[in-house]
């Protein structure tokens, strides 16, 4: 992933600056070389795979179930969307029919876990342009969705959430009341955030006409999510292809204009309101019924019944130890992550772990532009830039 230089430049004298692998800058672990003229930037390299962990490898290796914690470590600011479009693509495949009352949950969580990662991407765009305190307390909302997913499954960031089939336990009382006091606090908090940094001289100054990108390229970059709709293209895998029942649910697709840092911050402001209203159409609207699909052969059984049934005790020692056989298929199937379309391609030959797996990750596809964002800007502008595309080095790599 190259910059051209103009041949005019090619006889100036340059130099050369490494930003990262290892530097809070850059947001994670990855490389970008700089050829610098002054402080602006004439070309850059950038260098991946410092935390390349071989995720579809891992994948084809291990029982359908035991994938979802590798799902957990790509975007692991939004894990619970990882963990469903996987048992989602699994669902595709084995042909279950999940329960309303299942998706609805599910949309549920995701869409916390989307409000979760943008916070994480917009407060952390205010601290690269010198503003911390936003980042301070927003950050204390984060931590409230994380007690939600404390409260449902026990874990916090990398959650494990959800099974084959639907989820592993129905919401609690006290989960419905930990996310009704979220849906009904967390606006005034957005909006104090938003009057703080939105329209404040220096971060419009910082981010305005930063790192642009067009809509042609865009759309050539094949991006998603966040940052193509920031450039003006309006693009929704939950609506363009529904899934979990988002047919159900009214919400606005944010779209920006100039494709700039300032349209990525401000489509990620939008997208979490947007997001606050499903959540909350989804708990009014709750379905009653199961909270898991009829089907034994994927989902375990509960730990009662493994106790005291032998037909219970043999699904949960096939499941647990990978001896249930998956019908041959071919599918993909994708998601709306924090970051864009999180896609899973999988291939079963009938056996009992995928035969070959390939996860469609955002960050992946629209890092290669990264260089092309930033040629012909300041250095702190290619800050600023990363941090708008929130780059997270673990789904980068995978």
């Amino acid at each position: 992933m190259e910059t051209i230089v103009k041949p005019e430049l090619e006889n100036k004298d340059y130099s050369t600056l490494n930003l990262g692998p290892t530097h809070p800058a850059t947001h994670g672990i990855f490389q970008n070389i700089l050829t610098m003229d002054g402080e602006i930037i004439v070309k850059a390299e950038s260098t991946i795979g410092y935390i390349h962990r071989a995720f579809e490898k891992l994948g084809e290796r291990r029982p359908y179930n035991q994938v979802t914690p590798i799902t957990d470590r790509l975007n692991y600011c939004s894990s619970p969307i990882n963990n469903m479009g996987w048992h989602m693509t699994v669902e595709k495949l084995i042909g279950a029919e999940i329960p309303k009352r299942a998706q609805y949950m599910r949309v549920i969580i995701m869409e916390l876990a989307r409000i979760a990662d943008h916070i994480v991407c917009d407060t952390v765009i205010a601290v690269d342009s010198g503003a911390l305190s936003g980042f301070l307390y927003m950050f204390q909302w984060r931590e409230r969705i994380y007690d939600i997913y404390e409260a449902v499954c026990g874990a916090r960031l990398t959650t494990n959430i959800g099974r084959i089939g639907g989820l592993e336990r129905d919401f609690s009382p006290e989960v419905i009341e930990k996310i009704r006091a979220f849906v009904k606090e967390f606006p005034a908090a957005l909006d104090e955030f938003d009057r703080l940094v939105t329209r404040n001289r220096i971060f419009v100054d910082r981010t305005v006409n930063a790192g642009k990108i067009s809509a042609e390229r865009a759309l050539q970059y094949s991006f998603s999510g966040p940052n193509l709709r920031a450039a003006g293209v309006d693009y929704d895998v939950r609506v363009m292809n529904p899934y979990s029942s988002y047919q159900d649910f009214d919400f606005n697709i944010p779209v920006g204009e100039r494709g700039d840092t300032y349209d990525r911050y401000m489509v990620r402001m939008q997208e979490m309101r947007e997001s606050l209203k499903i959540v909350h159409q989804a708990l009014e609207n709750l379905p009653q019924g199961s909270f898991h699909a009829d089907v034994p052969e994927f989902y375990l059984p509960p730990k009662e019944d493994v106790y005291s049934k032998m037909e219970a005790l043999i699904y949960h020692f096939k499941i647990v130890m990978g001896e249930t056989d998956v019908p041959k298929g071919e599918v993909y199937h994708a998601v709306e992550g924090g970051n864009g379309e999180l896609g899973y391609y999988l291939i079963s030959d009938g056996g009992r772990t995928p035969y070959r797996l390939h996860m469609r990750r955002p960050c992946f596809i629209y890092y290669q532009a990264y260089t092309e964002m930033i040629a012909g800007g300041m250095l702190s502008d290619a800050v600023l830039t990363m941090s708008s595309l929130n780059v997270i080095a673990g789904e980068l790599d995978a």
